[in-house]
């Protein structure tokens, strides 16, 4: 009988993918089509059966296989390991054995004679054999209707006849692993209807390696490419353990349609001293394959991985295969001597529809309405990760609801008449036409209410109900013990923290128009009737107060003044790179080369400013970090403060104190010697103490919007620790990045459990990359998702849609963003903070970037919340895309006494970093500047 099958022999008349497998028949019809292809063999699932009969496993594989429905994890552990056990003992039939060795030699010949597929020379002397991947070829994998792939595993860089014997049999048993197991189960598929091929092909040794898909996850469109891109093997590219460049390409013409070259730091490389395997099955051949991580030199850390060239080439490649598996396909490909070559094509199983570029096309999902971004919206500058998008949208819609109905009766907000839901990724505010109309009928008593304080609104709402009854919930639930709860627990946890803090948000939205509305009358009043030529601006008399992000930056300024004063402590801190500081203070243990003792007093120090103020968000998406996971960005301004940078905010506050207290006496001194400055003294003084008394209290409303978040991001990894040792995930964020149905389904089916104790911790992501391990279960979606989320985050949300012309006229008298219809040296916005500057921009999209800003550069980002006032003390200006002269970014740029102009719109797509602006807020304009000549 013949077990082994050359690629180009797959798809004959009877080797189809109930022989070879899924991912055999993959690469058949790539080599059929012409495509390059590493040459290779596949091992049919007879070969499978005729295993299991020799060795008279079968009957117990299914015996222990059969499961009860309400199996628990453990039990597919126990069944996994005994199962395996059987092919652990099991010897390789002679004549499979014999061809596997036959097809394995001409692989060895096929390099020795210079085929320029076998890439990457012997090795060694080749003395072991040529370099090969053992990969499971399941007979329902890789397959447009059943997303199964990855539940077996891989074996890269095996070497020598013996350790292919080895990784054949570890990969068969492979198709008993718990999570494949209760995977099948899930999907109703009895254990006797699987088998597994195993695809045996020669490595290429590739310089670059990646993914392609040919049709855009981010928008549909099948008519452009979508490249992921690193240096090194691809099976790290894959997983989603290194930082890849993305390229856009247009699949008609292979021009470059968009690009973002990564800084790549680590690169997956062939091991020369590496076990190879996962840990489990019949052992390996020490000294031999493997692959491992290594860094990425210099030169080619922030080099393109791809040209544009290249690019098209392989865009090329990516088109030709579309059209002849007439489906857009997911492709991982290779780059080896300039060289490409095509190691894996399936079809993609979650592309969206194509959606249009242009705004008013932006598909609604609700037809009568009005969508907008403002509000909380404007802390959600990004696309939403699917779990958040699934949660926050209800949990704002109820919170939402309750206030309103509160406020302005029970029948007036109904059921869909609000909403928070995403289009294109991005979220908006939602409210039905005729609500809209209802709720305009009751705006009297909505006020009254507001001022009053009634319904849990305003100052007096927030100070007495909301923000206690938020920190209440939140003592609550962190009083219990993460690794004890139930999925279902955690889940719960999870609901009712983010609806805590969605119902303070909407506390927190009744306490803005306050605050605006205190200032505005207070500017109002004192420009048209108080200020003559020579008074200072009406902004003089509003600064110098305390609020949550000043104290937050005086604590930070306090703390390095401290380690001033500890002999040895400020070059410890100043040595030691900002990420081994921040994976410290996580770990405990002082960084390698810093003395413990002086860790021991740093750590405590910088831990309880992380426990008063950790919780401020840069995005309210819960998927982003907070400085509670990762305080980088507050330990590099610590150390711009170390090396004697920056001004002393407790100064510069006393300062801007006595100026104001100065201003107002001189101001009341000449109102009370006329009888009209008389009449006007009184209301002055009203109403500046109202403006003084609120703007401060909004800062403190919204600096702790985020107090839940630090506990719901942590019961959320642990919810993803549990997938990844069941195997649905690969790295406990990616929980971030499932549906709420299917953490909810993996939550009920026992899947998110406490794991057992005295079980071995499961695979991290590198560790898949390094023993090959099999891919999770979600592994393929999550990733798709991601590179959706990339592709979305390159586009300008529309503030509203639909775009009816009378309706964004009255939008942007209220929310002052700007068109993107602007002359290309000049971009206009709202002047928030006065002052002109002329300095290098500064474009960062995160936190993760936080670590680009250099002092005296101009901050330019989508939004700032108050998690980022940090980066204003190293600020020389700031420009947002959205916001306005009362937003957070305005009250603290004046603070700092630095222009700010915001509300562009456009700032973050049109600059990039290194240009050289000039920022005017008193004309609300950023201009380029160009070098003479």
């Amino acid at each position: 009988m013949t077990y082994i099958y050359n690629f180009a022999d797959v798809q004959a008349a009877d080797v189809d993918v109930a022989v070879a497998g899924g991912k055999g028949v993959g690469l058949g019809n790539l080599v059929r089509a012409g495509l390059p292809v590493p040459p290779g063999f596949v091992l049919s699932t007879a070969a499978y059966g005729a295993f299991v009969d020799a060795n008279g496993i079968q009957a117990r594989i299914q015996e222990l296989a059969a499961l009860k429905s309400d199996a628990a994890p453990q039990d597919y552990e126990d069944a996994s390991a005994a199962i395996r056990a059987l092919f652990t003992g099991g010897t390789m039939p002679a004549a499979i054995a014999y061809e596997l060795a036959a097809a394995y030699e001409r692989l060895r010949d096929d390099d020795r004679d210079g085929d320029r597929l076998a890439v990457g020379g012997a090795r060694n002397g080749d003395r072991d054999g040529a370099p090969v991947a053992v990969r499971s070829s399941a007979t329902a994998e890789d397959l447009a209707s059943a997303s199964f792939a990855g539940q077996q595993e891989t074996y890269l860089n095996v070497r020598g006849a013996e350790a292919l014997d080895a990784a054949v049999i570890d990969c068969w048993s492979s198709l008993w692993t718990a999570r494949a197991m209760a995977y099948r189960d899930r999907e109703g598929i009895a254990p006797d209807d699987v088998r597994l091929a195993v695809v045996v092909q020669r490595m290429v040794e590739a310089e670059a390696a990646g993914v392609m898909f040919t049709a855009n996850p981010a928008n549909g469109r099948r008519d452009q490419i979508a490249i992921s891109a690193a240096w090194g093997l691809g099976e790290s590219v894959v997983s989603g353990t290194v930082t890849t460049d993305d390229l856009v390409v247009e699949a008609r013409t292979g021009r470059v349609l968009s690009r973002r070259t990564a800084d790549k730091e680590v690169m997956t490389v062939y091991a020369d001293h590496a076990d190879r395997g996962s840990g489990s099955g019949s052992g390996v051949v020490p000294d031999q394959g493997g692959t491992t991580e290594q860094p990425v030199p210099a030169t080619l850390r922030n080099r393109a991985v791809l040209d544009d060239g290249a690019a098209a080439a392989l865009a090329r490649y990516g088109t030709r295969i579309a059209d002849y598996f007439g489906t857009p396909q997911d492709i991982e490909w290779a780059q080896a001597d300039g060289d490409f070559f095509m190691l894996q094509s399936r079809p993609i199983t979650a592309l969206p529809e194509p959606v249009a570029d242009t705004p008013d096309t932006w598909p609604l999902p609700y037809p009568k309405g009005l969508y907008f971004r403002a509000s909380i919206v404007e802390q959600l500058p990004d696309p939403l990760s699917p779990l958040f998008a699934d949660l926050i949208d209800g949990s704002v819609t109820r919170s939402l609801k309750a206030l309103m109905n509160e406020a302005v009766g029970s029948e007036v907000v109904r059921d869909g008449d609000v909403g928070l839901p995403t289009i294109n990724g991005y979220a908006y505010y939602y409210y039905r036409t005729m609500a809209m109309w209802r709720v305009m009928g009751k705006v009297v008593p909505a006020v009254r209410a507001l001022v009053r304080g009634e319904a849990h609104m305003g100052m007096a709402g927030w100070r007495d109900f909301s923000h206690p009854r938020y920190k209440q919930v939140l003592k609550d639930w962190s009083a219990k013990s993460l690794g004890e709860l139930s999925g279902e627990e955690l889940l719960e946890g999870v609901r009712m923290l983010l609806d805590a803090g969605t119902v303070y948000y909407t506390a927190v939205e009744s306490v803005i128009p306050i605050a605006a509305t205190s200032e505005i009358s207070f500017r109002a009043y004192y420009d048209k009737l108080i200020r003559r030529a020579g008074d200072p601006p009406a902004e003089t008399f509003l600064l110098g107060y305390d609020s949550e992000p000043i104290r937050a930056e005086k604590s930070l300024y306090d703390l390095a003044a401290w380690a001033r004063e500890v002999e040895g402590l400020v070059p410890a801190i100043l040595n030691q790179p900002t990420a081994a500081l921040a994976e410290s203070q996580r770990n405990w243990l002082p960084p390698a080369g810093m003395e413990p003792a002086l860790w021991q007093q740093w750590r405590p120090r910088f831990q309880a400013h992380l426990d008063r103020f950790g919780h401020a968000v840069y995005n309210l998406d819960f998927a982003s970090q907070v400085p509670a996971d990762d305080p980088s960005a507050l330990l590099d301004t610590v150390k711009f403060y170390l090396r004697g940078r920056g001004k002393d905010p407790h100064e510069r506050q006393r300062l801007s104190a006595a100026r104001r207290e100065d201003q107002t006496e001189r101001i009341l001194a000449r109102l009370g010697r006329t009888r009209l400055g008389r009449s006007r003294r009184a209301p002055f003084i009203s109403l500046l103490r109202w403006a003084q008394k609120s703007a401060p209290v909004r800062e403190d409303a919204l600096a702790d919007v985020g107090l839940a978040w630090p506990l719901i991001r942590r019961m959320l990894l642990e919810l993803g620790q549990r997938l990844v040792y069941s195997g649905i995930i690969a790295s406990p964020a990616d929980v971030f990045w499932l549906r709420q149905q299917e953490l909810r389904s993996a939550v009920e089916f026992g899947l998110a459990a406490p794991q057992p104790s005295g079980t071995t911790e499961p695979l991290a992501p590198v560790a898949v990359a390094i023993t090959g391990a099999a891919r999770p279960v979600r592994a393929d979606v999550v990733e798709e998702r991601k590179m959706l989320w990339r592709g979305q985050a390159k586009a300008a949300a529309p503030q509203l849609l639909p775009e009816t012309r009378w309706m964004k006229g009255v939008f942007e008298s209220m929310m002052p963003a700007r068109s993107q219809d602007q002359p290309s040296d000049v971009i206009k916005g709202v002047g928030a903070s006065a002052g002109r500057v002329t300095a290098p921009a500064r474009v960062l999209t995160g936190p993760q970037d936080f670590g680009q800003m250099a002092p005296g550069e101009v901050l330019v980002a989508r939004i700032t919340t108050p998690a980022w006032t940090s980066l204003f003390a190293m600020a020389s200006a700031v420009v947002t895309d959205v916001g306005g002269p009362l937003s957070h970014s305005s009250i603290v740029a004046r603070e700092y006494g630095i222009p700010a102009v915001l509300g562009t719109g456009v700032a973050t797509q049109r600059l990039t970093s290194g240009q050289q602006i000039t920022v005017d807020g008193d004309a609300g304009t950023v201009t380029v500047e160009h070098p003479a000549g």
